[in-house]
């Protein structure tokens, strides 16, 4: 039996078709517009079986036995382990109110419904904290598209004559946008990839920018002032559509490319002409990712390279990049429960609170300051769900400190991490194969494609959408949840578009709440105060914060550490491997190599002046802390610049990226950390 779903091993979200044969999932298959031979192939859903079927996989709610430190747990059944977490939130709730509770959710089970229950469970509770990783992935980004022209813009990289990708490896990370790529190539279209690391797209690319890590924002005013100094922006947009372009004006005059260019690491002329190779071939669209995200200026910086889109017109056309048409849907989250006289912790970004209205709060290490720090009050009980925050948030031993000061932590997730190692109760979660949901990418464009049950979930195991309504009945929520299972919630949520579940199981290819249309801006404009491209925000002015992205001229190093003397090399957290998702799937031993281990990228002329070769051990240090790992002598750097392996902290603690990122400095907008990149240095570790 083949069974249409999507997959969410990682968050591309892709369709495919699963197949089922006695109850069991055998295997799975990515849909793609190519035949079959020309599909980019990913490791994790060839693998499939073996990750669903894990003998990693939790299959009963564990609870600790005697006192916090330790490591022992006990199985339990569902209901003795719910009403334990039920009566917790009650006892807190009494002792020191609702908001003393939070809710931290990862990536690993979706940005979709699941997202909107757990919001709604603590609205209707009665706590302002249900928080997001989203100010070191996708969120932040998406604030300074929706502040600079009302949305997140898809790319239309498949019918482009050129494609600039901005920080993102869609080899490893988006298969199908890769695909798209090769297809674009093959019709001739030009690509231009901005990325400190040589990957494939850059390996493929007419232009390679080469950018110094996190001085992106820079590079963007410079191409800006070379496609405006030399008359390639597109006026009738900007006179029509647009808002403060004569301010923008002003700003880019402080960014010419012969200035800038030695500050970024780049040739003058390499800036130019990918500025005018962009400008003057549309339509182009920009592919922007994880690249632009965890940086001290990631929401400014993301602003800048927003406006080339605006500057150029590629806005909203086809082959550009489009406005995205979403479903019309009921906003389920119960936000005006909450008491006007409570605060959430994320309390000093309250423009990244409020931007959207359903997205919520994503400022995650305001969380940590007020488990550890108390400020602006304590929070004393966490449900983590689908994340590893321990491993995956900067400045681990911080986090993990924090942690370990709860009174109680319950865990949701399929297998027990480094982060469930604190918890107090772990309740083990379904995975994508074995629920039905909606996925973000469903509810914020169309078609919308159902992810739909394949298979049963694993005895012992629930799927979200049940953990969170059995929590809610505890809690005396019943009615808040009155939806007899995940179908019926679906149904009530995408009542307005007039798309049901069951319509969605009979159109595999998804369905669209209307036809797609191109240049909205025309008639609608765009969903802005002004209803134009802000270029001049003066809700940002109003909130203290730069009206044109680097108006002041040239702001502080955004390098974690740059101050500090002896760490000299510029060390980049590494790129998200195909094989694993973050933290997740490294115990699969057919996604791993026979004895690997996860290594430090370095140039050979920094390999030589440290006596460093292939296969050494090496130790990186910054003033956060240390990890020791494997050299690897690589062209894909340039010399001083080190690539870090990501995501290994769960399988060691020596492998930990985040032992070494620093997260005191914070975007003013959007509170993320430097951990992307910070200074460094290398030591052979001799034995």
């Amino acid at each position: 039996m083949i069974v249409h779903t999507v997959c969410r091993f990682c968050s591309a979200c892709c369709p495919v078709e699963a197949r089922v044969e006695s109850g069991r999932l055998v295997s799975a298959q990515r849909k793609s517009f190519l035949p079959p031979a020309e599909r980019i192939n990913c490791p994790r859903l060839m693998r499939a079986p073996e990750i669903v079927y894990s003998k990693k996989r939790l299959h009963s709610p564990l609870i600790r036995q005697g006192k916090k430190e330790s490591a022992k747990f006990r199985q339990a059944c569902w209901d003795e382990a719910l009403d334990l977490v039920g009566s917790k939130f009650l006892q807190h709730r009494d002792a020191s109110g609702p908001e003393s509770i939070a809710w931290l959710r990862g990536m690993a089970a979706d940005w979709g419904t699941p997202w909107d229950y757990a919001q709604r469970l603590m609205n209707a509770f009665g706590s302002p904290n249900s928080i997001g990783n989203g100010s070191v992935c996708h969120v932040a980004r998406e604030m300074a598209h929706l502040y600079t022209y009302g949305a997140m813009t898809m790319p239309g990289i498949k019918d482009s004559n050129c494609v600039l990708i901005w920080g993102k490896n869609d080899r490893n990370t988006m298969p199908g946008a890769f695909e798209a790529l090769l297809h674009a190539r093959k019709n001739g279209a030009r690509l231009i990839v901005v990325d400190p690391v040589r990957t494939p797209a850059a390996a493929m690319a007419d232009i390679h920018l080469q950018v110094k890590p996190a001085h992106d924002g820079m590079l963007a005013m410079a191409m800006m002032h070379e496609i405006i100094t030399s008359d390639l922006h597109n006026k009738d947009f900007i006179r029509n559509y647009t808002l403060g372009f004569d301010a923008l004006d002003r700003a880019v005059q402080n960014y010419p490319p012969q200035e800038i260019a030695p500050l970024v690491g780049l040739d003058t002329q390499d800036i130019k002409k990918a500025a005018r190779l962009y400008a003057g071939s549309s339509p182009a669209c920009i592919v922007d990712g994880n690249g632009l995200d965890m940086q001290l200026h990631t929401f400014q910086a993301t602003r800048a390279v927003a406006m080339l889109r605006a500057i150029t017109g590629n806005l909203d056309i086809f082959g550009g990049d489009i406005i995205p048409q979403p479903p019309r849907v009921h906003n389920i989250q119960l936000r005006d429960r909450l008491s006007p006289d409570t605060y959430p912790v994320t309390r000093n970004y309250n423009l990244f609170n409020t931007f959207h209205p359903n997205w919520g709060l994503h400022a995650q290490s305001c969380l940590v300051d007020a488990m550890l720090d108390k400020t602006p009050y304590s929070v004393n009980m966490v449900v983590v769900q689908s994340g590893n925050p321990v491993v995956t948030m900067a400045d681990s031993s911080r986090v993990q400190k924090a942690f370990e000061s709860l009174d109680f932590m319950v865990v949701i997730d399929p297998f027990f991490t480094r982060t469930a190692e604190f918890a107090d109760v772990i309740l083990p979660a379904s995975m994508c194969f074995e629920k039905t949901q909606l996925n973000r990418a469903s509810l914020r464009t169309s078609p919308v494609i159902l992810q739909d049950q394949a298979i049963e979930p694993l005895p012992g195991t629930w799927p979200d959408w049940k953990i969170i309504f059995a929590m809610a009945e505890k809690l005396g929520l019943k009615k808040e949840f009155p939806w007899h299972d995940v179908q019926e919630a679906i149904d009530f949520q995408l009542e307005p578009s007039g798309i049901t579940v069951e319509k969605l199981r009979n159109s595999p290819q998804g369905i669209r709440d209307g036809e797609q249309l191109f240049e909205k801006h025309r008639t609608k404009g765009f969903n802005t105060p002004s209803g134009k491209v802000e270029f001049f925000s003066h809700r940002l002015e109003q909130n203290g914060h730069d009206a044109v992205p680097y108006q002041h001229g040239r702001r502080e190093n955004p390098i974690s550490f740059s101050s500090h003397e002896g760490h000299a090399m510029v060390g980049m957290s590494g790129e998200r491997e195909n094989r694993f998702t973050h933290t997740q799937f490294h115990h699969v031993d057919r996604l791993l190599k026979s004895g690997e281990k996860p290594s430090v990228d370095l140039h050979e002329q920094d390999a030589g002046s440290l006596g460093i070769t292939a296969g050494d051990m090496v130790r990186v240090h910054t003033p956060r802390g240390s990890i020791k790992l494997q050299a690897c002598v690589t062209d894909r750097v340039r010399p001083g610049h080190v690539i870090i392996a990501w995501g290994w902290g769960e399988v060691h603690q020596d492998y930990n990226l985040n032992l070494l990122t620093d997260d005191h400095q914070r975007d003013p907008v959007t509170s993320t950390p430097s951990n992307r990149s910070f200074m460094c240095s290398l030591e052979k570790i001799r034995v």
